[in-house]
């Protein structure tokens, strides 16, 4: 069985919670990504921010991205998995929380972030399958 360590994307980079939703923004265009941890002063996680979140809960509100603060946009609960944890945990988290990203931890560091992209080609199809399922639910 492999570990989330194994196919994650390691080394992801955290948007700070007094920064700002355009600061978020230019910071996904940057690198390439639809979603950014969120890391408080603390640098710990306390959500992540996808550039869904930026367009549905910002600019179509009319707020000014430029001043909106990114942490605003925390979940309730930042959901992150242990890079040692099994890709079976990471589905199941995944799916029970339908979520397509996870940030990835080792102790309280970020090391990294996993996918359902990452999944889909290290894990065997009919249990991807099983997960883009439950994440395509209403």
């Amino acid at each position: 069985m492999s570990t989330v360590r194994e196919i994650m994307h390691a080394g992801a980079d955290c948007v700070r919670t007094e920064e700002t939703a355009a600061d978020a923004a230019r910071m996904m265009a940057r690198l390439g990504v639809g979603a950014l941890p969120i890391c408080g002063k603390d640098d710990r996680i306390k959500g992540v921010i996808t550039d869904r979140d930026i367009v549905v809960k910002v600019v179509a509100e009319g707020r000014d991205a430029g001043t909106f603060p990114a942490g605003d946009l925390n979940q309730q609960e930042a959901v992150t998995i242990g890079a040692d944890d099994s890709t079976d945990e990471a589905m199941r988290v995944m799916s029970e929380r339908r979520i397509r990203r996870l940030p990835v931890i080792d102790g309280q560091r970020l090391v990294g972030m996993v996918t359902v992209a990452d999944l889909a080609t290290s894990v065997p199809e009919p249990r991807v399958g099983e997960l883009v399922e439950a994440l395509s639910r209403s």
